[in-house]
């Protein structure tokens, strides 16, 4: 695949309910090896856009009929298959794997076929058992290999879901508020996963409302607010005060430590 595709390009997204515009002529493009963060406060549209770019919600058609969100350079995919060039880990997903009563590794099997549990017509070979029990070791769950994932905790879980994501090998990982639960010690365990993830070749798009949880490797910011873009570009010139306070409503004070961010309030 051409690198130069760009990994997500969005052209004025508007996605309604109930008449309400809760992405409002969204648009939006992000290259392929840019780590970006895409941040706002509730209700600014993040989950929608994970859901459109999940294929949970479709947007309006334009009327020149021409596409309105491209992965990798095409509109029409396959699940399954676009699962293998993008991986997903959203409150969605998580909710549902949570309440699975499959054991981890075969959760991870699941991954395979874009399902949540391993079905009497999902045949699993040996290639795909390997590479399920090397997306485990690669995210330091090896070991909860055969725990029901009724019974892991949230930390283990975001592992064992991410494994789940990594079977295919993607070329990027779409991470929805993937820290949400997590104390800060298990938090930051799963950042340095990120961080060695992002190092070794796999994209990151993380959504958040915490630019602490903004790894350094991830150089790129899209700012949502009002279902609409707000700002996008370095993160250097848009982790600061004034930009952040006018994207939260509040008055916000920015520090950073060993290429990590934080904010708090004034």
């Amino acid at each position: 695949m051409d690198t130069s595709t760009p990994l997500l390009s969005i052209d004025r997204a508007t996605v309604l309910r109930e008449g309400r515009a809760l992405l409002d002529r969204l648009s939006l493009t992000i290259a392929q090896g840019q780590h970006t963060a895409i941040l706002g406060p509730n209700g600014s549209g993040k989950s929608t856009l994970v859901k459109l770019i999940e294929r949970r919600v479709y947007p309006l058609v334009h009327d020149d009929g021409s596409a309105v969100v491209r992965i990798f350079g095409r509109d029409r995919w396959n699940v399954a298959e676009l699962r293998s060039l993008l991986g997903v880990v959203s409150s969605d997903l998580r909710r549902e794997f949570e309440a699975s009563n499959e054991v981890a590794l075969n959760a991870v099997l699941s991954g395979f076929f874009a399902s949540m549990t391993l079905g009497l017509d999902h045949a699993v070979d040996d290639g795909m058992r390997r590479r399920a029990v090397e997306a485990l070791e690669r995210v330091g769950a090896s070991h909860l290999a055969a725990r029901d994932v009724s019974t892991l905790s949230t930390g283990e879980a975001r592992r064992v879901l991410i494994a789940r994501a990594l079977v295919h090998r993607p070329r990027a990982l779409l991470l929805d508020e993937p820290c949400a639960g997590l104390d800060p010690g298990t938090r930051r365990r799963f950042l340095d996963l990120l961080r060695e993830l992002a190092r070794d070749g796999t994209t990151l798009l993380l959504v958040t409302h915490h630019v602490e949880e903004i790894v350094p490797e991830i150089g790129h910011v899209v700012m949502l607010r009002d279902g609409a873009l707000f700002d996008h570009g370095a993160k250097e010139r848009l982790l600061v005060d004034e930009h952040l306070s006018d994207l939260f409503g509040w008055r916000m004070e920015v520090e950073r430590t060993d290429g990590f961010y934080g904010a708090r309030l004034r």
